[in-house]
């Protein structure tokens, strides 16, 4: 059963002790004492040696007693509450693992790979006599700045073993491709490393904005 704490009411009252000289006690027979209290606000719950724990939420308003509301709820006093943790499908890309893929898998088909296209930013699909690939081209401020972005790079994808061809290119450009050898084309992975990849900082590698007086 889920039990939540009164926000505004901080003494603990214990009735164990009532309990454990009377065990047929009804509680309700003393809610009258209890003004702050209903049948449907007392949670029951052990706590140690005590049969009797924390009281639950607050009464509902008369309004709200009006308007059925209780009626209209799916679910029971004890209904259990869980957290979910988020299925893959919902997750970003940029949140999933790479997994190993088999060679007698096919290739993502063109149109698959158009779809997942607008889950990352800056790459083009390429089709390589019809093997399709992912490139993604960073223009940065100098030579030095694209040695570091390929050092980003090799932090981020080193986890997920699945790496892209990156290429240097004089003066200052650094290009990346990303497709899968062993299937001669895309899979998931080459998406999931993508996006990863478009999570890298670069702002402070890129040529600054002249700024006229």
């Amino acid at each position: 059963m889920a039990v939540s704490s009164h926000p505004f009411f901080s003494p603990c009252l214990h009735l164990s002790s009532l309990y454990s000289t009377r065990p047929n006690l009804s509680l309700k027979r003393y809610l009258p004492q209890l003004p702050f209290l209903s049948s449907r606000s007392v949670g029951i719950r052990a706590t140690g040696g005590d049969l009797l724990g924390d009281f639950g939420a607050r009464d509902p308003f008369p309004a709200e007693i009006e308007s059925g509301f209780a009626e209209k709820v799916l679910g029971n006093v004890d209904t259990e509450h869980k957290i979910l943790i988020p299925n893959v499908s919902s997750l970003s890309l940029a949140q999933q693992e790479c997994n190993p893929v088999s060679p007698l898998q096919p290739p993502m088909s063109e149109e698959d790979a158009k779809k997942l296209m607008k889950k990352v930013v800056g790459w083009r699909l390429l089709d390589e006599g019809g093997a399709l690939k992912l490139q993604c081209l960073w223009k940065l401020r100098d030579y030095e700045c694209g040695i570091t972005l390929i050092s980003r790079i090799y932090k981020v994808v080193q986890p997920t073993g699945h790496f892209p061809n990156l290429h240097l290119e004089q003066p200052n450009q650094v290009r990346a491709e990303l497709w899968t050898a062993s299937i001669g084309g895309l899979s998931m992975n080459d998406f999931i490393v993508a996006a990863k990849m478009d999570e890298i900082k670069t702002s402070d590698l890129v040529p600054r904005k002249r700024v006229w007086a």
